[in-house]
């Protein structure tokens, strides 16, 4: 038995998706952290979860971070007789943060940290692509998993990805109703117009352009032609706010498959529609990874407007 002896944590970050034209492939990694703390038990499991999600997840094996643990044990060679795991959730669920990312990619991270010798059984690229075999696609897991901004692909059916570092600040507005990401898929078209395809390409490589090099094509950079019109009737608040933000000359997309609104910049308090909550976030550098304060709490976004 190889296992580490105490509780061991790992924080992992939220993720903007997309980002307007960069569907299923950019990812930006945002300084909103959720934290998990695990420890090996002589049996059973004890799962206890506060904040986002604590009244709805499950708490046996079916949870999402105990089933991505599995699935890493299950490639570390080794499974604890029992476990405690402790989640501080602070990424809201379902409104296109990266919560599930989050706990797929701190899951995987976590068992590596409680095998002893477990970074050089699987490495960052072997949790990478476990997380996105789990998820089913690479972009949120790229950024959660790397940090900073991340543009994913597959090669068949292996993830890869390129880590770029940004500087970027946003703002996010985040409504109180969520949208599943399944919801939000089944809105879109098998097809789309040549000439969309073809636009959308040109405002992806301006995208990773603009946020590397000259934000001030930021707005054009994040026009997209293929996802939010199509989703619209799932999140017409969102998409209204969106609209009207960019109308004003501000970059501003869905986050994800919904229904948050991502605003390249800050200063938006006038704008936030009653019952949102707005946080004005950096861009994350790091990605997940193990928290020597065992013990400290989960780090909290600045909110604007509750």
């Amino acid at each position: 038995m190889t296992l580490v002896k105490g509780p061991v944590a790992v924080r992992t970050p939220a993720s903007a998706a997309n980002l307007g034209p960069g569907y299923d492939a950019l990812g930006l990694a945002l300084a909103m952290h959720d934290r998990l703390e695990a420890e090996v038990l002589a049996d059973g499991l004890e799962v206890d979860v506060t904040g986002e999600g604590a009244d709805d997840v499950p708490r046996d094996r079916d949870h999402l971070v105990v089933r991505a643990m599995d699935a890493a044990f299950d490639l570390l060679g080794e499974r604890p007789p029992g476990l405690r795991l402790t989640c501080d959730n602070v990424i809201p669920h379902a409104r296109g943060l990266g919560s599930s990312s989050a706990a797929i990619v701190g899951g995987i991270v976590l068992a590596r940290a409680l095998v002893e010798g477990g970074d050089e059984r699987l490495n960052d690229a072997g949790a990478y692509q476990l997380a996105s075999d789990l998820e089913g696609h690479p972009d949120n897991v790229a950024a959660a998993m790397f940090g900073g901004f991340t543009i994913a692909w597959l090669d068949g059916t292996v993830a890869s990805v390129q880590r770029l570092d940004v500087a970027a600040r946003v703002t996010v507005l985040v409504p109180p109703e969520p949208v599943s990401t399944m919801t939000a898929r089944n809105l879109l078209p098998s097809q789309v117009p040549h000439g969309d395809a073809a636009a959308n390409g040109a405002r992806a490589a301006l995208l990773v352009a603009a946020l590397t090099s000259d934000p001030t094509h930021l707005l054009a950079a994040t026009e997209d032609f293929l996802h939010q019109s199509y989703r619209a009737e799932a999140m017409p608040a969102s998409h209204e706010l969106v609209q009207g933000l960019r109308s004003a000359g501000v970059p501003a997309v869905i986050s994800g498959a919904g229904p948050t609104v991502l605003a390249f910049g800050r200063g938006l308090e006038g704008v936030v529609p009653t019952g949102w909550a707005a946080h004005e976030l950096d861009v994350e550098p790091r990605g997940a990874h193990v928290d020597t304060g065992v013990g400290a709490g989960p780090t909290a976004a600045d909110g604007i407007v509750e």
